[in-house]
């Protein structure tokens, strides 16, 4: 069962970090010195793409920690090797990012490769370039490949939301995820949630079903969508969204008689609602296959916010019209005679 508090302290809150932008965790399982442990993998979209791998140590409760930053000025950065000591052995990371195609997200969808070397083995390999990345490191593809367990992804805008993930990890297709709302206007807010241009999920009377989850079939296999937009409609304006992708039919648990799906009297949510489906609380510390976490968080550009983030630029601009008026007056009116 993967452990959801490693990735939490990677996953910063966009909110109360203003430096942050879309960012990615990816957490893997793999064996690294002949131990099964975690890898998480970070990257962050600001004015360069960075990527941090965090990897779990057993020795003590600090884990080892490598940060690379790809600087778009400094095209030598984006290929490169750098080693470290983890419990007495050595660690590679081998990576070429120079020809990277970044749609969007921080995480590289194609023409890049990172690898993680240990003991001439390749224990973890990102990307798409495998063979020049195995003819790089000089080193063999692990007997045990390594598994991705979830992504968390924090993305932004207004009324559309796009990412793409594998639901299946042996396939290589990535399916395209769009959700869009209308939270604003004289309608009746909705949502849709699309899979590769085909809609899978339609809420309307959003304000009465802010939170659910359904099970919809993609490619003929199910996937389980679950949701939560409570803050987009009654928090916070530019709150978030929590959606949970999760591939696989449902398990089932027998809810007990006078329990509801909204919580109990105390106020706590039970682990299933009255159709057998478990909660998206539950779910997420229950993972046993991949997950993708998606955290939409909504953009209200307003006056205020420009006033506090961009002063000097309002100054900018008054001083132009200042400047124009003034001027104007200096020369006095002009006529167009006919």
């Amino acid at each position: 069962m993967p452990d959801n508090s490693t990735a939490e302290k990677l996953t910063e809150d966009p909110s109360a970090n203003k430096a942050a932008q879309c960012t990615v965790t990816c957490v893997y399982e793999t064996v690294l010195f002949d131990v099964s442990r975690r890898i998480s993998i970070w990257s962050k979209n600001l004015i360069n793409l960075s990527l941090n791998l965090t990897f779990q140590n057993w020795e003590n409760e600090n884990d080892c920690t490598c940060k690379i930053d790809f600087k778009p000025w400094h095209f030598w950065s984006k290929k490169g090797l750098k080693s470290f000591d983890m419990e007495g052995k050595r660690i590679d990371i081998f990576w070429d990012l120079r020809s990277a195609k970044l749609t969007g997200s921080p995480e590289p969808s194609a023409d890049y490769y990172v690898a993680l070397v240990s003991e001439e083995q390749v224990v973890l390999l990102l990307g798409d370039l495998k063979k020049k990345a195995y003819k790089r490191t000089k080193s063999r593809p692990s007997l045990i490949d390594a598994i991705l367990l979830y992504k968390k992804e924090n993305i932004f805008g207004k009324k559309c939301f796009s990412t793409r993930a594998k639901f299946d990890q042996n396939s290589r297709r990535e399916h395209d995820i769009v959700v869009e709302n209308t939270i604003t206007g004289p309608r009746d807010p909705e949502m849709w949630i699309s899979v590769d241009g085909i809609v899978v999920v339609h809420v309307t009377n959003l304000q009465w079903k802010f939170r659910g989850n359904e099970t919809v079939i993609v490619n003929k296999l199910p996937l389980q969508v679950f949701w939560d937009v409570h803050d987009w409609l009654f928090g916070n304006p530019c709150g978030h969204g929590m959606f949970i992708f999760r591939p696989g039919a449902p398990e089932y648990n027998h809810v007990k008689d006078g329990s509801s799906a909204g919580g109990s009297e105390t106020g706590e949510s039970s682990t299933a609602t009255d159709t057998g489906y478990v909660s998206a609380e539950s779910q997420q510390t229950t993972i046993a296959d991949f997950s993708l976490f998606l955290y939409a968080w909504k953009i209200e550009l307003r006056i205020s916010k420009l006033l506090g983030v961009y002063p000097f630029l309002f100054l900018f601009v008054i001083l132009i019209v200042v400047s124009c008026n003034i001027l104007i007056c200096a020369n006095g009116p002009s006529f167009v005679s006919f």
